[in-house]
């Protein structure tokens, strides 16, 4: 069953339509997308999964495992190969098990 959509607004006042209770305004999240770097390959919803934790470098991300970045709310397996990929090129990788 689907849940009924509804209006909600930001903070800024923006207006969109959600059926989910993820206060997450689609404006604010392009407006708020970065540039370069490794978020900025990520969906919004992985990439506020991961800020929300404070993994906001590579580093970071590295003292996670894959397990415990896919627990994270907003993050799925399509993310990984990207997550992993961008770790590579640091030199990096995810923290084993």
């Amino acid at each position: 069953m689907m849940a009924d959509k509804k209006i909600k607004v930001c903070e800024k006042g923006h207006e969109f339509v959600k059926s989910s209770d993820c206060p997450s305004c689609p404006i604010c999240e392009k407006e708020n997308k970065p540039d370069s770097g490794f978020l900025s390959k990520l969906s919004s919803p992985a990439r506020s999964a991961l800020l929300h934790e404070g993994i906001d470098t590579l580093t970071k991300l590295s003292t996670y495992t894959e397990k415990e970045i896919l627990k994270l709310h907003g993050v799925g397996p399509a993310s990984l190969p990207t997550m992993r990929a961008s770790l590579v090129e640091a030199g990096l990788s995810f923290k084993e098990k």
